[in-house]
């Protein structure tokens, strides 16, 4: 049976994010860089159906995040991926608003300390960008590190962090 997927474009500061979730919650938070076609190429076996209305509260809690309003995500997500996939996602869901650690903290915290490029290859391959806040994982050594979005996108989101957590 095939999988119904909605969509919507959040439009926010001039960009453009395309963003789509399955019956069962969330299942894609785009960049500005990526299109309908990146998007439609995660699923590619869905049925695609834009709807507003469905996609309302989503674009709500990501539009109040970007505003610095939500420090965390009500709404379901659901993501699928490999059990590694998972674990490492599920542990990036514990990083605490406007805070970071590294991916050797991450390859630690799910018990697999030599599993460093493997922890950030994951990271990579997360489908919910922001909502699952693979932004907040930087280099050993303090540095910002690639990020789907883009590092610009990334460096916005742990400044927007920073700034809101000090106020």
């Amino acid at each position: 049976m095939e999988q119904k997927i909605y969509w919507d474009i959040l439009r926010f500061n001039g960009n453009e994010i395309y963003i789509s979730a399955s019956e069962r919650g969330l299942c894609y938070v785009g960049s500005p860089e990526e299109d309908y076609e990146v998007m439609a190429k995660r699923f590619p076996t869905a049925i695609f159906e834009k709807n507003e209305e469905i996609m309302k509260p989503y674009k709500q809690e990501l539009t109040d995040y970007l505003e610095g309003k939500l420090v965390q995500f009500s709404l379901p997500v659901d993501v699928k991926g490999t059990p590694f996939q998972e674990a490492i996602w599920g542990a990036l869901r514990e990083i605490p608003y406007g805070e970071t650690c590294t991916y050797s903290n991450i390859a630690e915290k799910i018990g697999k300390p030599a599993a460093v490029r493997a922890v950030g290859t994951a990271i990579g391959a997360n489908p919910v960008l922001i909502t699952v806040p693979c932004h907040r994982v930087i280099g050993k050594n303090g540095a910002i590190t690639g990020y789907r979005g883009g590092i610009e996108m990334k460096k916005h989101l742990l400044e927007l962090e920073k700034a809101h957590c000090r106020s």
